[in-house]
């Protein structure tokens, strides 16, 4: 069942986390001081302070608590998070517009017998150990598509992630209410024209690895990797939920279709 999520209150009660950087604690300590801080415990919304990456583990810690998350930026890169702004920041966060992402749930069962569990607010990547090319048979819902994929790897990415590595890799930005995941190949060989698709959300994805002592290849679900994986499968855990606040000018939906347009 996925957690209730709380409704904002105009005057809500805030836990702050920060990133390492000294940036991101001086501004953490000052942001405690004028404001009062509780802890998460009994806060109303998580105020996170750092760049995307920070984000992305503070979204971790805090799913199935209920709470929102509002993020500034104090990192390097800050696709979700709004500017740092110190002042009226409660009034701020309670006229933000909440954005719910559901992450995507992977299951890997590995060479040598053991098996992992990782969820993936952005993506799931398959990525080759070793200079030997990767070969990957997939699956959706059971049926074979490809029955072997030369590559570098292989990536599912949600919406909120489509403009990050799945980007990178050439895929495509996909809308926050599109319903769909985006399964990108990293330079892929063969086939020579496949170069990738549009699923719906609810497909389950099943990847093999062929010749996993040959050509062995990790599996990321954002910043846990697991080495020698063998059997891959993935589904969107629709379930499990967290709700990530913007402010009304930028929305996370906006930032995404905007992207689009970037030159």
């Amino acid at each position: 069942m996925a957690t209730a999520l709380r409704p904002v209150s105009a005057t809500p009660r805030l836990a702050f986390v920060a990133s390492a950087s000294d940036k991101a604690r001086a501004a953490c300590g000052a942001l405690q001081e004028r404001y009062g801080a509780v802890s998460p415990d009994d806060a109303d919304v998580i105020v996170a302070l750092g760049g995307d990456g920070f984000m992305l583990r503070t979204l971790h810690a805090q799913l199935g608590h209920g709470l929102p998350v509002y993020g500034m930026k104090l990192g390097r890169v800050g696709f979700l998070m709004n500017r740092y702004q110190p002042d009226e920041l409660p009034a701020r966060i309670a006229s933000a517009h909440p954005a719910v992402l559901h992450p995507l749930e992977m299951r890997v069962a590995q060479r040598n017998g053991s098996e992992a569990t990782a969820l993936a607010f952005n993506e799931i990547s398959l990525l080759r150990q070793t200079n030997q090319a990767a070969h990957i048979e997939v699956a959706l819902n059971g049926e074979v598509k490809l029955p072997n994929l030369i590559c570098d790897g292989l990536l599912v990415a949600t919406p909120a992630g489509s403009t990050a590595y799945n980007l990178s890799a050439h895929g495509p930005i996909l809308p926050l209410d599109a319903n769909v995941l985006a399964l990108t190949p990293i330079s892929p060989f063969r086939p020579r024209r496949w170069r990738g698709a549009l699923l719906p959300v609810a497909t389950r994805v099943g990847l093999r690895t062929l010749e996993p002592g040959h050509r062995p290849v990790s599996a990321t679900a954002d910043f846990l990797e697991v080495r020698d994986a063998v059997h891959i499968q993935i589904r969107e855990a629709r379930e499990r939920a967290i709700t990530l606040l913007f402010d009304p000018e930028r929305s996370l939906a906006q930032r995404i279709l905007d992207e689009q347009f970037e030159l």
